[in-house]
């Protein structure tokens, strides 16, 4: 799925980075149904699959870093990629998965049946924090390696919220596709973002 919109944001010239940020693999919660946020399974067959899917695809892209959200889903994603492109795995706290307090674990449908929709529960991280630290972390990733080109492992519910902070005219974040093991593309220039891509998944062997 190709997106456009203009850059959002100014203030700093010349220069670009291109970063891939990427949702992890499957995990066995993913078909559960349960809010997983922090809560640290690790990938399951399909997942490693994805992840290998995901090093073939970017690993040969020249990357200056790979950095992936500090939750070992994440890590393992971001591990073949790393490999393919002769790096090391870093982590980056801003990325990590939001934070469903009390309700980790616990259905969807069930927290939505007793409050109206995740967002009202207690004690869940709001939408607005979640986007406020995933623009900022990537907005220092960009500049940090600006001229380069970088892989991101995030999580769906980080990656939504940040591809409607740099194209509004995506819409509704949880209308955005984010299926496991894809990645989108991001161009930061001329200190702003543009959405290039959106929920491409890498071919199969």
């Amino acid at each position: 799925m190709m997106a456009g919109g203009t850059l959002a944001g100014a203030g700093e010239s010349g220069g670009h980075t291109l970063i891939y940020l990427a949702r992890h693999g499957q995990t066995p919660l993913n078909e559960s149904g349960v809010l997983r946020g922090l809560a640290d399974p690790p990938l399951d067959e399909t997942g490693r699959d994805q992840a290998q899917r995901l090093g073939a695809r970017l690993g040969p892209l020249g990357l200056w870093a790979v950095i992936s959200s500090p939750l070992l889903r994440a890590r393992q994603t971001a591990q073949p990629i790393a490999e393919r492109a002769g790096l090391e795995v870093a982590t980056d706290q801003c990325l990590v998965d939001r934070d469903y307090g009390q309700w980790t674990c616990i259905s969807r449908d069930a927290v939505v049946a007793q409050w109206g929709s995740v967002d009202r529960a207690p004690g869940v991280e709001p939408r607005s924090a979640v986007a406020g630290r995933a623009v900022k972390g990537l907005s220092d990733i960009a500049r940090r390696y600006l001229g380069g080109t970088v892989t991101v492992v995030s999580h769906d519910a980080v990656n939504r919220q940040v591809l409607v902070a740099f194209d509004a005219g995506l819409g509704d974040p949880d209308t955005i596709p984010q299926d496991n093991g894809c990645f989108n593309t991001l161009l930061w220039k001329g200190g702003g973002w543009a959405v290039l891509s959106v929920n491409e998944l890498p071919e199969g062997p």
